[in-house]
């Protein structure tokens, strides 16, 4: 069978996998106060641009967006996002769990306008009785967006400004954030997003790592207390070095840059081969998700061989279907499935 399910069905890049078993029997002090843990604070610090940034590593996505949201907002704030965001449709609740309300945004191509955020916050304080409702107390967005799309330079300088004038925190889910850097056209970088974002992720998980994410924060106060609310979320591992050794090799000699490139090189082949043999892209993604409409023999017939994702229910003639590749797709499995098709 091919796959193309998601970015993570893999374990770790190889390289990644050598620095654990290196390492694998070194005695050393959790929960991150070990030396490689240290130093890949320090690169991410040099590879933000943002040397004073303060760091942390956590488990895992979910993880992540729940601690770091709960941290960010008071007790009486909600999160705004786009109506197709990954906190408001798979995260199971996450947010709404730690006490805090998902206030949904339209969705343009998986992103938020700024000038709806904007309108958004004006006119909750222009309502009289707005000290009953749940106050927008933070904007959260995710760069490659659910459908793979990018925010241009441009449309986070807006957003940036927009919550800044509003005094709320800017929030980037990175989760693919790697795939999101490289992406041919873009004109985001990671130095851009330290500048611009008041708390952002990078993803190990999908772009290379066995597990984990690292947040960071380039104003370091404004996550005050943050550690013991990581332990409390269940995002904290005991064994803190093995996320250190993990984001230390991905941050060595551009390895985190390197394999997120190859997969976008591949899913960039998997788009053109969809275009060329007539079949309909459902939105037009310059990163490593593909989302094509297909008729539904076409997926009966193509499951056969390979696996990847319906987006949402089953149509009664056609249906979008998620093709994703990863650091570790292989090219002749591209190949191969371009023959398929």
């Amino acid at each position: 069978m091919l796959h193309f399910d998601t970015d993570y069905m893999e374990g770790a890049h190889p390289e990644v996998m050598r620095r654990l078993l290196e390492t694998n029997l070194e005695q050393t002090a959790g929960y991150g106060s070990d030396k490689y843990t240290k130093q890949a604070v320090e690169q991410i610090r040099q590879a933000c641009d943002c040397p004073q940034a303060a760091v942390y590593f956590l488990v895992g996505g979910t993880q992540t967006n729940a601690t770091v949201i709960d941290g960010l907002l008071a007790r009486h704030e909600g999160v705004l996002a786009a109506e197709t965001a990954h906190i408001n449709v798979h995260e199971s609740g996450a947010i709404e769990a730690s006490g805090h309300k998902v206030l949904v945004l339209p969705q343009h191509n998986g992103k938020v306008e700024a000038s709806e955020v904007e309108a958004y916050i004006d006119n909750f304080y222009r309502d009289e009785t707005y000290e009953h409702m749940v106050a927008p107390g933070m904007v959260y967005i995710s760069h490659p967006t659910e459908y793979g799309t990018l925010y241009t330079l441009d449309e986070l300088t807006r957003l940036s400004a927009v919550c800044r004038k509003a005094q709320i925190p800017l929030y980037m889910d990175g989760a693919r954030l790697g795939y999101g850097l490289v992406a041919e056209g873009t004109e985001v970088t990671l130095q851009d997003i330290a500048r611009l974002c008041d708390v952002f992720y990078i993803g190990g998980t999908k772009v290379g790592a066995l597990f984990g994410e690292a947040v960071v924060v380039p104003d370091s106060g404004r996550l005050p207390h943050f550690f013991p609310l990581i332990k409390q979320h269940g995002a904290l591992l005991a064994k803190g070095r093995l996320l250190g050794v993990q984001f230390g090799t991905l941050f060595t000699d551009g390895l985190y840059q390197r394999i997120a490139a190859h997969a976008v090189k591949l899913a960039m082949k998997l788009k053109v081969a969809f275009v060329k043999k007539g079949y309909k892209l459902h939105i037009d993604s310059p990163t490593n998700q593909q989302f094509v409409c297909l008729p539904n023999e076409v997926i009966d017939r193509l499951s056969n061989d390979a696996t990847f994702e319906l987006w949402g229910p089953r149509g009664e003639k056609q249906t979008v279907v998620r093709f994703v590749t990863s650091w570790a797709t292989r090219e002749e499995d591209v190949d191969k499935f371009i023959e398929l098709l």
